[in-house]
């Protein structure tokens, strides 16, 4: 198979919240977007069923900064509370609390990013890549990208390499969300499992280990 330099969108937005699982009451934001967030947007810009994305490294634009901000939250979770609406009213003014929620602010990243087609595929990789590129030329999208949560409105454009250069930080960021593991048709695993790396960057990018496509596929 040939193999092709990684496709890019540049992203960005005023604010981010890529929530680390540690928070067990308020969300607490990475200190910048995780590998699962970058196919999430990817796929809000072009997706098929013949292709999976798989991201090769992000690059950090712009400084990381941290705001902590005051949001309503229900206190009952999803399940619950889907079951309780179907007996009686809900009302969530009953059940709301508020928290504070440490966001990330006017954030910008680079996302590189291969398609790796299914075995299903028909058509040829080069053909997905012209339409992903046109798609991000033209603006166009199946539905608003968002930076970790739908309220963190996301935008995307081409990349300019003269411009879009990554910032000179390099830290450890901790363990971070590498993506979930969904359970196969007929498996008797029922619960989708969290993959995690200890990531870093290193002169603002962040590396994805690549091996671990196979645990996740």
């Amino acid at each position: 198979m040939k193999k092709y330099p990684p496709l890019k969108v540049k992203v960005w937005g005023k604010y981010a919240l890529f929530t680390r699982p540690e928070g067990k009451v308020e969300r607490v934001s990475y200190p910048c977007i995780t590998p699962s967030a970058a196919r999430g947007i990817l796929e809000s810009i072009f997706w098929k069923p013949e292709f999976d994305w798989q991201i090769r490294r992000i690059r950090v634009l712009k400084p990381i900064r941290f705001e902590s901000i005051m949001r309503n939250e229900v206190e009952g979770i999803i399940p619950g509370t889907v079951a309780n609406a179907t007996k009686a009213d809900y009302y969530a003014d009953e059940d709301r609390q508020q928290r504070n929620s440490l966001f990330l602010r006017d954030v910008a990243y680079v996302i590189e990013a291969d398609i790796h087609l299914r075995e299903h595929a028909d058509q040829d990789v080069a053909k997905y890549r012209d339409m992903f590129r046109r798609r991000v030329k033209k603006g166009q999208c199946f539905n608003q990208p968002y930076l970790g949560t739908r309220e963190c409105m996301g935008f995307f454009g081409e990349v300019d390499e003269n411009r879009d250069h990554a910032l000179p930080i390099s830290f450890h960021l901790g363990s971070m969300l590498f993506d979930m593991k969904y359970p196969r048709l007929g498996s008797k695993d029922k619960v989708a499992i969290p993959i995690f790396f200890q990531a870093k960057l290193d002169d603002g990018v962040l590396e994805v280990p690549q091996d671990l496509y196979k645990e996740v596929r």
